[in-house]
C-alpha cells in the first residue's frame, strides 16, 4: 500500500485522501490528530472520520487553499486524466513545502501488458499507463524535487520473460515484472525540507530575496550586511544554508565573491568557506 512510503518521521496535520477510500481508516488509525478530508464523485459515500467533498478532481478546482496539505493520497490518480501534468502540477500547489503526494501507476513495461500486445489485444485505450522514467519526468515537470519509487512486483513465468528479453526488451532492476510503481513525490529534497520546517515562509522569502540580491549586485553592500542579519537572527545552521543557497543560487561563483567582498566580519570567512564547501 502507499502508507508503506510514510516514513518514521513524517508527521501531518492535514489530510487529503483522494477517491481512494480505503486509506481514511488507516490514516485516521496512524495519524488521530490529523484532519482528514475526502475527496470523491461518490454522492452516496460517507465517512465521519473525514470532511467528505463531492467533486471530480479531474474536472474541478480543489476548494483548498494553497499549501494546505501536509499529505496528498490516491492510487492511480494520474491514470484516466486529459493532461496528466495538469493534475500533478496542480496537487502540488495545495501540498505544503514539506508535504508530499503519493500515488501510483501501472508499469508499461509489465509483462503481462506485453504479452496482451503481442497477442494482439490491449485494453487500455481510456488510461494512462507509464514507465517509471515517464512518470519521473512528469513528477519534476510538476514542481516536485524528490521523487522515490517502490514496485509492486507479479513475477513473470519465466519462459516468457526469456522471450521478451531476447525480442529486446531490457530487464533493469527487474522491471519487467514491476505490476505497479507506488510514488513518493517530495515537495522539497529531504534536507531542505528540514529547513523549511525550521523556519517560517515570510522568513524563507525574505532571505530567498537578500540571497538574490547579493548573486545579481543589487545594493551589495546593504544586501549583504541583510544576509548577515537574517543568519544570525534565527541562528541559521552552515548546512542549512548551504542546501538553501544551493536550491536557488544559479551564479554561485558571483554570489561567493559579492559574499566576500563586502562582509566586515572577521569571522564570516570561515562560515563563508564552509557554506560554500557544503
Amino acid at each position: 500500500m502507499l502508507t508503506d512510503l510514510i516514513y518514521g518521521d513524517d508527521f501531518f496535520e492535514k489530510i487529503l485522501i483522494v477517491e481512494s477510500r480505503e486509506y481514511i481508516s488507516i490514516l485516521a488509525e496512524r495519524f488521530p490528530d490529523a484532519e482528514i478530508f475526502f475527496v470523491t464523485t461518490d454522492e452516496d459515500f460517507f465517512d465521519e472520520r473525514a470532511k467528505i467533498f463531492v467533486m471530480d478532481y479531474r474536472e474541478e478546482r480543489l476548494p483548498f487553499d494553497e499549501e494546505f496539505f501536509d499529505l496528498i493520497i490516491g492510487e492511480l490518480t494520474l491514470e484516466v486524466v486529459v493532461n496528466p501534468q495538469d493534475i500533478a502540477a496542480g496537487f502540488s500547489r495545495y501540498i505544503k513545502q514539506t508535504g508530499i503526494f503519493l500515488t501510483s501507476f501501472k508499469n508499461i513495461r509489465h509483462w503481462k501488458i506485453l504479452e496482451k500486445l503481442m497477442g494482439g489485444w490491449f485494453n487500455g485505450i481510456v488510461s494512462r499507463f507509464y514507465t517509471r522514467t515517464n512518470f519521473e519526468r512528469l513528477m519534476l515537470a510538476s514542481f516536485y524535487k524528490d521523487v522515490k519509487f517502490s514496485p509492486v512486483i507479479k513475477k513473470a513465468p519465466p519462459k516468457l520473460l526469456e522471450k521478451l528479453i531476447e525480442c529486446g526488451f531490457e530487464n533493469f532492476g527487474d522491471d519487467l515484472e514491476v505490476e505497479i510503481w507506488q510514488v513518493r513525490a517530495a515537495r522539497s529534497i529531504p534536507e531542505l525540507s528540514l529547513l523549511k520546517s525550521m523556519y517560517t515562509a515570510d522568513f524563507r522569502a525574505e532571505f530567498a530575496r537578500i540571497i538574490h540580491r547579493v548573486e545579481y549586485d543589487i545594493e551589495i553592500a546593504d544586501s549583504v550586511k541583510n544576509f548577515w542579519r537574517l543568519y544570525d537572527e534565527v541562528g541559521m545552521f552552515t548546512d542549512y544554508a548551504a542546501e538553501f543557497i544551493n536550491e536557488i543560487v544559479i551564479h554561485k561563483e558571483n554570489f561567493y565573491k559579492n559574499l566576500r567582498d563586502h562582509s566586515n566580519r572577521s569571522e564570516t570567512e570561515k562560515i563563508i568557506a564552509e557554506i560554500e564547501n557544503l
